[in-house]
């Protein structure tokens, strides 16, 4: 992923130092894109070494339109921990967004069944897409994420809240926007997370595989990361692996972890760093 590692540079030459919410501080652009070729491999970092078990099993929590934490520690996912309530909750995020936005008469919205529909029977269209950002159940920055959850609000807002997807020659594309991107620790599970999607989806709907397009607003590198980012840059990057899905599923949702192998994964060692909360 030489994209990537030229953003990071990119970053850390051109960065301006901003304060943000958790306190932290960061190096920070504005307005940054890359893209990836699915036929070339799955851009499963090699840099470093990505839990890709924690990657999977969150697009599929996301999916089921899960929103406490109670199923990912079955399943060996800590990621949210930091933010849940002490019963797990975390508020309205992903996916009750997703699968189940609320109507004002009372019903819902799946958005991942109008995808899954459109790509099918209208793969032309402009308007295959879905976000999370609804505006009624974004966080009060004034209390902590537990409260928010608690009060019925995100325990967070969406970081990657736009997909939108694209067919050509048969080959499915997806576009991802983030609004604001962790560099070091949460782009690397964005664009892993927006490729395990699109290579359901193709399955799904008998496509072929085509580009995943990652667009960024607030791209950033916290302040407590930079030698850890100096650190990544001087690794080689090394053959991307293959992903396999040994079965198809009968639909969307129905996916488990032990359906995806990754083939030919060999990563330099994990780079430990801090969360900022």
């Amino acid at each position: 992923m030489k994209v990537y590692h030229e953003l990071l540079a990119d970053v850390l030459e051109n960065g301006v130092e901003k304060g943000d919410r958790t306190g932290t501080g960061t190096l920070s652009v504005f307005g940054r894109q890359f893209r990836h070729n699915l036929e070339e491999g799955f851009p499963l970092l090699t840099t470093k070494k990505l839990h890709f078990k924690s990657i999977i099993n969150e697009m599929l929590w996301f999916l089921n339109g899960d929103t406490n934490t109670k199923w990912l520690k079955e399943n060996g996912v800590k990621i949210w921990d930091e933010w849940a309530t002490e019963d797990g909750e975390l508020g309205p995020i992903y996916g009750k967004q997703w699968t189940a936005w609320p109507t004002q008469d009372g019903k819902t919205i799946n958005q991942i069944d109008y995808v899954v529909h459109t790509l099918k029977t209208n793969p032309n269209s402009r308007r295959i897409l879905f976000h999370g950002w609804n505006v009624e159940y974004l966080p009060d920055e004034s209390v902590s994420p537990q409260e928010n959850a608690r009060n019925g609000k995100m325990a967070l807002p969406p970081c990657h809240l736009l997909y939108q997807f694209y067919v050509a020659n048969n080959k499915l594309s997806a576009h991802l926007y983030i609004r604001s991107s962790d560099l070091l620790l949460g782009n690397p599970y964005n664009l892993a997370g927006v490729s395990f999607l699109t290579h359901m989806l193709a399955q799904q709907c008998d496509l072929g595989l085509g580009e995943v397009v990652v667009t960024m607003g607030d791209a950033h590198i916290y302040l407590n990361h930079i030698e850890q980012v100096k650190l990544q840059l001087t690794r080689e990057p090394r053959q991307l692996p293959k992903l396999v899905l040994k079965r198809k599923p009968a639909s969307i949702y129905d996916y488990k972890f032990e359906d995806f192998e990754i083939v030919g994964y060999d990563p330099h060692p994990h780079i430990p760093a801090p969360v900022s909360i």
